[in-house]
């Protein structure tokens, strides 16, 4: 189990300083665009005093309530060994097998795929919405906006394979100084017209709803959920921050921030003021301020991209590790932060959609319409998620989980209910990223259990057998042999594992030394204490030893295995050579074809699965095996039928 060290109150506080510009980045920059597309865009409210004072209600107890309440205060409090996100609360439901296990894991699945949706929107509507800015200045600057875009995201997904360490450090301060002027500029606008400040009684966003129909209401809360984009990246990157760094930078700085500048928003309509261009946010900026502003929020912009483009690479990394995604190409930036990775078919993917999505929807307007499905998608899987976990790693009452997470189910749903309204408009466009993601992770997983399934049918003798053959035998192969195996070997009673019967059929002699080592990719985001589990068949002087070893690394981990091989044989209840020079690896890889007269469906599952496996790197790409240590690779044929694999 992996525990973090007590921090100072100073590394709280820098660990704060940095949560500022990776969580926060993406819902810092709604004030861009969230109240114009609800008085400007789809929803095109009129401006009048009591739908001013209702919609800043709403967005006052949205904040509250979603954010600050229900993330905040209870989500950060459900991390697996640290970590969050979606795929913490997936493991979490995974350990203790329950009843709804599987359809909420399918859930918080397709949630990740809408992760992977928001991924490609945030830049784009991000950046869009601060350089629409310059409009503001001039409308003569509105044919570059979008040129101007596609270069700023084109050099932003270009550095990426270099690393972001250095630039990095600038994130925290840069956003923490967005946040103060943005705080001050509103500020300014609620000391000219203070009388905003009655939003504050719910009883304004009540009498609101209770004044439009149901639905115009629908149109109006699918932009409302913009103030909370991003909200869910609190819980995401707890593991890179902790819960009380990141409550501290949201308690002390973002949700004051935030509030202050919607209010000031509010206040600029309440008092009649010009609006340009539609453009709430930056016609509240004196003229003298208004350059050094787009500076200030084509900054912010670009970091809240970089968490998300950082984001993606992290949640497709723990879904390689927890085996729902093939075997994808992961670059260590920095040599001392195993976190600081580079993915190149991920980066190039949300590359091409990024740049897609700004030349098809042009606006910051015309994306938000895409945006708001995938922020409601994933609260309303957490949600769901945690009433389950609340209950089982709690110990909460069933009447306290539901109430408190019901009532957080029945917001999400209706926020998810507002933004199906806008599939057409582009909602579609998280949806389908979404259900692409799905669909890929679930064919994967059955075309593993498929392998597998197959692997476990290549009959072989048992270790028993083996250990006689061992005993008897005198001359032996003089190097220590590594077979990496599929499954952990624990009993005399196991099948010794086809490679090794392959390899005793083709030589008739069994090396000196032969360990069994299978990779476990566990739930848990890191194994620090017991990384092996060893299980000794056969051990002596002169005829060698037989030994199954089990090596784990969490999700969070980079699994080089031939490092971790030194380590092993330095363990205590191992014996191998000292001199991995000695060392042969030999692991198995697949060769699938399919069998004659295949059903359609179990025939459109096999080519997906043969075209993910074609992409994905190998075993031994992947867990960088034979760099230093001989290896050998056998190839299987495997023969897919069709059958049902539970």
């Amino acid at each position: 189990m992996h525990t973090k060290k007590k921090l100072s109150i100073s590394q709280q506080f820098f660990l704060a300083l940095g949560a500022l510009g990776v969580v926060y980045g993406d819902i810092g920059t709604s004030p861009l665009y969230a109240l114009k597309e609800i008085f400007f865009g789809h929803s095109h409210l009129d401006l009048t005093p009591n739908n001013i004072l209702g919609i800043m209600s709403l967005v006052f107890w949205v904040l509250t309530i979603i954010v600050t309440f229900k993330y905040v205060t209870f989500v950060l409090r459900a991390d697996n060994e640290g970590e969050g996100g979606v795929f913490a609360l997936y493991s979490l439901l995974e350990k203790k097998k329950v009843p709804a296990a599987h359809i909420l894991g399918g859930m918080l699945i397709l949630a990740s795929g809408l992760l992977f949706g928001e991924g490609l929107i945030t830049p784009a509507i991000s950046v869009i919405s601060a350089i629409e800015g310059l409009t503001v200045i001039t409308a003569a600057f509105e044919a570059y906006v979008v040129p101007i875009t596609i270069v700023i995201l084109t050099g932003l997904f270009f550095i990426q394979s270099f690393g972001t360490d250095k630039i990095g450090k600038l994130f925290g301060p840069i956003t923490a100084l967005w946040f103060i002027v943005i705080a001050v500029v509103g500020f300014f606008h609620l000391l000219n017209t203070p009388e905003v400040l009655a939003a504050i009684n719910p009883i304004y966003a009540v009498q609101f709803i209770r004044e439009i129909s149901f639905h115009k209401l629908l149109i109006i809360l699918g932009s409302v959920v913009l103030v909370v984009t991003g909200g869910e990246a609190l819980f995401a990157d707890m593991g890179h921050f902790g819960r009380l760094p990141i409550r501290l930078s949201w308690l002390a700085l973002t949700y004051p921030a935030l509030l202050l500048n919607y209010f000031g928003q509010a206040a600029y309509l309440l008092s009649g003021q010009p609006v340009v261009n539609e453009s709430i946010f930056f016609s509240m900026i004196p003229s003298w301020g208004l350059l050094p502003m787009i500076i200030l929020a084509t900054l912010a912009t670009i970091i809240a991209s970089q968490a998300l483009i950082t984001g993606a690479y992290s949640l497709a990394s723990q879904a390689v590790a927890l085996g729902l995604l093939p075997l994808l190409k992961i670059k260590y930036t920095h040599e001392e932060h195993a976190g600081q990775i580079y993915m190149p078919a991920i980066n190039w993917l949300l590359y091409i959609g990024c740049i897609s999505l700004v030349l098809i929807f042009k606006t910051s307007s015309n994306l938000a319409a895409a945006y708001g499905l995938a922020v409601s998608g994933v609260m309303l899987a957490t949600s769901l998620s945690m009433i389950q976990i609340c209950q089982r790693y709690w110990n909460w009452k069933p009447w306290l989980a539901y109430s408190i997470f019901g009532t957080f189910v029945l917001i999400d749903g209706l926020f998810l209910m507002a933004n199906s309204l806008k599939i057409f408009q582009g909602g579609y466009v998280p949806l389908l990223i979404g259900l692409c993601i799905l669909a890929v992770m679930k064919t994967w997983q059955w075309g593993r259990k498929m392998v597998a399934a197959k692997y476990s049918e290549i009959k072989s003798m048992t270790l028993s057998e083996l250990v006689k053959i061992k005993k008897a035998q005198v001359d032996f192969l003089p190097r220590s042999i590594v077979i990496m195996t599929p499954e952990m070997i624990v009993k005399k009673t196991d099948k010794v594992p086809f490679l090794e019967q392959i390899f005793w059929e083709r030589y008739g002699k069994l090396p000196l030394h032969l360990v069994f080592v299978n990779i476990s990719m566990e739930n848990d985001p890191y194994c620090a204490d017991e990384r092996f589990e060893v299980t000794n068949f056969y051990s002596d002087s002169v005829k060698g030893s037989i030994q199954s070893v089990k090596i784990k690394f969490g999700f969070m981990e980079e699994p080089n295995v031939e490092n971790v091989l030194e380590d092993l044989a330095a363990h205590e209840k191992i014996t191998i050579s000292d001199h991995p020079d000695e060392w042969l690896i030999h692991i198995a890889q697949e060769r699938i074809y399919k069998a004659p007269g295949m059903g359609w469906w179990y025939g459109l599952k096999y080519a997906f699965f043969a075209l993910l496996l074609k992409n994905a790197q190998t075993f031994d790409q992947y867990f960088e095996l034979g760099k230093n240590v001989e290896l050998t690779v056998e190839t299987i044929p495997v023969k897919f039928n069709g059958q049902k694999i539970r």
